[in-house]
């Protein structure tokens, strides 16, 4: 892997995710270059908690950003409760009260779609365990501009039709556990 390959990280997950992206940033090293962008399904009417617990376990600052908050290397940004989160041109976020996708908002597929815009084949795109098929398209936007694709192995998920939706319409570049996707993303540090 070439280092400075890519400009961002996007992950997206919803049921039994959790516990897989805390398992990720406790595992990530402290020198992670990159933004990592999350977008998790979450209750509209929980405001705290979430990011509090992730905040516990990553060795990188956790933000839920405001609108038009600049995306810096290096920092891990959650997707605002009940807000839907776009990456903007300008490398900034823009949150959005629009109608929910896929049931859902934070839609995770509008994260990955306007990250695989803004960052092209500089972006990882990952998605996690989760019950729906938010996620896919956002998984196909990334593929079409060559950006890297992984997915969660299903055999690991908690609720696989998430990634299964994604294989379904992409081969994506790497189907790995969650300590396989620690290591791969371990190694843009190095």
């Amino acid at each position: 892997m070439v280092k400075g390959a890519y400009k961002a990280v996007v992950i997206g997950g919803s049921a039994g995710s959790f516990s897989v992206v805390s398992k990720l940033l406790s595992q990530l090293r402290e020198d992670f270059p990159l933004p990592v962008i999350i977008c998790l399904h979450r209750l509209k009417h929980v405001r705290s908690g979430l990011v509090e617990s992730i905040r516990l376990k990553s060795k990188l600052e956790v933000i839920e950003p405001n609108d038009k908050e600049p995306i810096k290397g290096g920092k891990v940004y959650l997707a605002p409760s009940n807000y839907h989160m776009f990456i903007e041109y300008d490398g900034t976020f823009s949150l959005s009260t629009e109608e929910p996708l896929n049931h859902s908002r934070p839609s995770i597929d509008h994260t990955l779609s306007s990250a695989a815009y803004v960052y092209r084949n500089k972006l990882i795109g990952i998605v996690l365990t989760g019950a729906n098929k938010d996620g896919a398209k956002g998984m196909k936007d990334i593929a079409d501009k060559r950006g890297h694709t992984i997915i969660q192995d299903p055999k690991t998920c908690e609720m696989d039709t998430m990634p299964k939706s994604v294989a379904r319409l992409i081969k994506p570049n790497e189907v790995l556990t969650p300590e396989g996707i620690v290591k791969f993303l371990n190694q843009l540090a190095l």
